[in-house]
């Protein structure tokens, strides 16, 4: 479906990670080895917290529904501003039109949103899905996606409170309509979610098939194994990146996330937990 990124760590150029390495963001946007979809070229988005930004800061976004690949923009802005907590996403459309409301990451206040994958059978109960969204949050929406009425549904449920117990339920309430309606395997992705300090990250299908997910190992044990690989004193001792699938071929930099796991991303480095969905 598509692809992304998420980095967290010291202030970094987006382009290091975005653009430059080997299976860059960008570079899997034409070619994804490890993705359902080859080509990712319905438009991406990226999504960052400036540095500096103080606790609950609203982060900025940029999209656009040209293919990441071909974007002067991006290469531009991407080169030229610092951020230690970043989003970027590729877009492969499968079904909702191509324009900039259905580009990732999604943004309400301080928090940002992205995913790969899909809701299976998602136009049958939409309306379901979408009235289950609180009031105060339906105006939000501005988009036609799948995703954008999961991170919402998601907000309502709890989100912002606990997002592993949000996405939970968000989840369940899904599968449950979804099978009211014939839908043997309703949800399908992984998901990345940021609040400006802490990155959560989920890897989970209802048929337990899930899209590819992976996140990069220790820098400084990676300089200990490989002192002569000089890309990797662009980072600082707390970056961390989160992807669909790695940047580069170097062997042990990016570890499989495995099914049903929900990752927490923050100062202490990552944290695995098993994704449990109510039945």
């Amino acid at each position: 479906m598509c692809r992304w990124l998420a980095y967290s760590g010291e202030p970094l150029r987006p382009a290091t990670v975005v653009l430059d390495p080997q299976h860059s963001l960008v570079a899997q946007s034409l070619n994804s080895p490890l993705g359902n979809e080859t080509v990712n070229g319905d438009g991406f988005g990226f999504g960052w917290y400036p540095s500096g930004a103080v606790a609950g800061s609203i982060p900025a976004l940029f999209h656009s529904i040209e293919p990441a690949w071909h974007d002067t923009n991006l290469r531009e802005l991407t080169g030229a501003i610092e951020s230690p907590l970043f989003f970027s996403h590729v877009r492969a459309a499968a079904g909702p039109p191509i324009q900039q409301t259905n580009c990732h990451p999604f943004r309400y206040e301080n928090w940002m949103f992205m995913h790969n994958g899909f809701v299976s059978g998602f136009a049958a109960f939409k309306r379901e899905l979408v009235f289950a969204i609180d009031p105060s949050l339906y105006l939000e929406l501005k988009g036609t996606t799948d995703s954008e009425v999961l991170f919402y549904l998601a907000l309502t449920l709890g989100l912002r409170e606990n997002p592993m117990a949000g996405l939970a339920a968000a989840i369940s309430l899904i599968e449950k309509v979804g099978r009211e309606h014939g839908v043997a395997f309703p949800m399908q992705g992984t998901i990345a979610v940021a609040d400006g300090a802490t990155i959560w990250a989920l890897r989970y299908s209802s048929q337990g098939a899930t899209r590819t997910l992976f996140h990069s190992a220790d820098i400084e044990a990676l300089r200990e194994l490989y002192p002569d690989t000089a890309w990797l004193n662009l980072f600082g001792k707390a970056a961390h990146v989160v992807v669909s699938e790695p940047l580069n071929d170097l062997p042990g930099a990016f570890l499989e996330v495995p099914e049903s796991t929900f990752v927490t991303l923050d100062a202490s480095g990552y944290h695995h937990q098993p994704f449990l969905v109510a039945a």
